[in-house]
């Protein structure tokens, strides 16, 4: 059992070695002995774990887009049971996905996928897979509920999902010139207060 606890503990250093790697220097110039010294590991053993550079690129990005959506699903917690004020628990979820997708993880993920689409075309499907796509289902199912339950007056969750997310992600990427410059929490605020606004009156019902 502790053999195994610790493959997987070297497996993991790794990946989050060789992400923060390849964030750094890029897929081209990141070599595995630097990959190997960032997860503090022999060299020997990143390939015991990874046949080659191009594949170990291929996990990373995807262990990556994975983590970057467990904290997103997480985000979604509070609208299980919003409580009176629908409107409020959306503008802490809008911000809460806002403060996620800033994040350095996120941001250097998306600069990864940009940077090296050409190289690894596979890569988009690889993380779309692990994230936004999961992610627009789970927000679906969400608000879906809270249709059931009377809260929204949609019938179509996917629709209502996706423009939920294109309200705070569009001006979300116009502001960090696509995640290339910081903005205030002030401004996240802003925007997850705007986008539930208009969210809200295209599928709400008033609030009793």
């Amino acid at each position: 059992m502790s053999t195994t606890r610790g493959r997987i503990d070297k497996r993991q250093a790794i990946l989050e070695g060789a992400f923060t790697v390849f964030a750094r220097l890029g897929y081209a110039q990141a070599g595995v002995q630097d990959i190997a010294a960032e997860a503090g590991v022999a060299k020997p053993t990143v390939y015991n774990h990874m046949t080659d550079k191009a594949t170990l690129f291929r996990h990373a990005l995807e262990a990556a887009a994975r983590t970057v959506l467990s904290e997103r699903l997480a985000a979604l917690d509070p609208l299980a049971a919003p409580g009176d004020d629908l409107t409020a628990t959306l503008e802490c979820v809008a911000y809460e996905l806002l403060r996620l997708h800033t994040d350095q993880r996120s941001c250097s993920l998306k600069r990864l996928l940009y940077s090296e689409i050409t190289t690894f075309p596979d890569a988009l499907d690889l993380v779309l897979d692990s994230g936004p796509h999961r992610l627009n289902q789970a927000l679906a199912d969400r608000l879906a509920r809270l249709a059931l339950s009377g809260r929204l007056r949609t019938t179509d969750p996917d629709l209502a999902a996706e423009q939920f997310m294109a309200l705070l992600t569009g001006p979300l990427e116009a502001r960090t010139r696509m995640g290339t410059q910081q903005i205030t929490d002030s401004e996240l605020r802003t925007m997850a207060r705007t986008a539930v606004e208009t969210f809200v009156r295209a599928w709400g019902h008033p609030e009793p």
